[in-house]
């Protein structure tokens, strides 16, 4: 069979293995992955760098339109390109509008439209009084739902109670599709934050004794609760707090469809190395105690926590109050998008794991959550030729003034991390050869598969 590209690596992470092959590509899919002995001679010969199945990244605020000077379509996905993620999924809110309707979805496919560096699916958000648009917008090929259990810091996405969610889950498993949710309880919020109240605002100790862990607990123990009554799909995102983890490895083992994330963030830095007035740190639920961290990574491992998003969510730098330093005052979110895969890989491979795992953690298990297996993130005949060329030995200082996000603040700046993106390819095409762009943004607008594999990570 004729291929328009064939590469080959010694290390090409497939389904089923890390393998000395050749993969070979045609009309934008993978036709076939075979032994590197059948390597032709035109084949793109990587060595010893690793072959890996572009990311997917399911946790991306671009909030566009309405706020493209927080972050846009265009910056975002360039961002996205430059990390190795070839597929998102964008989050309902932080736009105006927010995507609670087929009429703001329309709004959010029309600000896309020509800009996209990458391919881009849209979740569709769940808040109280819009469940008679769910179906709507399923229909409009959203790839599931978002709900906040707490306070989204927007007036126009509310939070949902459990009477809330008891309308919207039924719906939303009759549709087939995930509900991902924020899970911490406000009313441990409010108590928390009583609490707290008269200490110093410049001290991140504040911030986090303000959203404890039993916020998570009492929230994933109502998600729980829920899914069992309405066998609804729940994926909680950012998990932050392990004294959750033994509720969702129970209710797993009870036949629960729940899965979980956690972000590259919370397995990079732990509460005791945030200085005072460092709220480029701050986020919800916010980085806890080195132990906590530890315990995250011991679940990643062990599959307790089925995947890693970036939760990319950033704002202008104003709003982090640079002028005052104040966690309780200043915007929450760590915006970190092209970092992710290096982040992570960072810690990882002074843990005994390798990039192997990166792409269960940050391509196939998101693929599955967001229906889109068996088009995205894996090297498999049939398969999107969405491919990251990735070199694990390389170190770099992270450099914010090098960064394609909108806004170059960052946790990361001046840190030290592995791992360098070489080459990446969107449906075959180089669309990122490690310094530059190449030609006009290609990304699609993804919809819902129907007949989707099933998306249980």
């Amino acid at each position: 069979m004729s291929a328009d590209l064939t590469l080959r690596s010694r290390h090409v992470v497939t389904p089923t293995g890390v393998v000395d092959a050749v993969v070979r590509v045609a009309a934008g899919r993978i036709v076939a992955v075979g032994p590197a002995s059948l390597a032709p001679a035109d084949a793109i010969d990587i060595g010893a760098r690793w072959l890996l199945p572009g990311l997917v990244d399911t946790h991306v605020h671009i909030d566009d339109p309405g706020h493209a000077d927080w972050e846009g379509f265009e910056t975002a996905t360039r961002a996205a390109a430059s990390g190795g993620i070839t597929t998102l999924v964008d989050m309902p809110l932080n736009s105006i509008p927010v995507t609670t309707s087929l009429e703001a979805l329309a709004a959010k496919r029309a600000a896309a439209r020509g800009r996209c560096h990458v391919d881009v699916g849209f979740w569709g958000g769940v808040v109280p009084g819009n469940a008679r648009d769910l179906e709507g917008l399923a229909a409009g090929g959203v790839l599931g739902f978002k709900c906040f259990m707490a306070p989204s810091g927007l007036p126009e996405f509310e939070h949902v109670g459990e009477a809330d969610l008891a309308e919207a889950m039924p719906i939303i498993a009759r549709l087939g599709l995930p509900l991902l949710a924020h899970a911490e309880s406000p009313a441990v919020l409010d108590r928390a934050a009583a609490a707290a109240r008269g200490r110093d605002p410049r001290r991140h100790s504040t911030w986090l004794a303000s959203r404890p862990p039993e916020a998570e607990v009492e929230a994933i123990e109502l998600l729980i609760r829920l899914a069992r009554a309405t066998r609804c799909q729940v994926h909680v995102v950012h998990l932050a707090a392990e004294a959750a983890l033994p509720l969702l490895r129970a209710a797993r083992a009870a036949g629960l469809p729940i899965t979980v994330e956690t972000c590259p963030h919370y397995l990079s830095f732990h509460a005791g190395e945030v200085r005072d007035g460092a709220t480029e740190f701050k986020c919800a639920p916010p980085l806890r105690e080195r132990a906590n961290r530890e315990a995250l990574w011991q679940a990643l491992g062990a599959g307790d926590i089925n995947l890693v998003a970036s939760d990319h969510s950033p704002c202008p730098p104003a709003l982090k109050r640079p002028e005052t330093g104040s966690f309780l005052d200043a915007w929450g979110g760590i915006a970190s998008l092209e970092l992710s895969l290096s982040a992570v890989w960072t810690t990882a491979r002074g843990r005994g794991l390798t990039p192997a795992d990166l792409a269960r953690w940050m391509s196939a298990a998101p693929a599955r959550l967001a229906g889109l297996a068996g088009r995205k993130g894996a090297i498999a005949a049939g398969a999107d030729a969405d491919l990251l060329v990735f070199d694990p030995d390389h170190e770099f200082v992270v450099d914010p003034s090098h960064l394609r996000q909108r806004h170059p603040l960052t946790p990361y700046a001046g840190r030290r991390l592995a791992g360098r993106i070489e080459r990446v390819y969107l449906r075959g095409e180089c669309v990122f050869d490690g310094e530059r762009f190449a030609g006009a943004p290609a990304g699609l607008a993804l919809r819902t598969v129907v007949d989707a594999p099933a998306r249980k990570p």
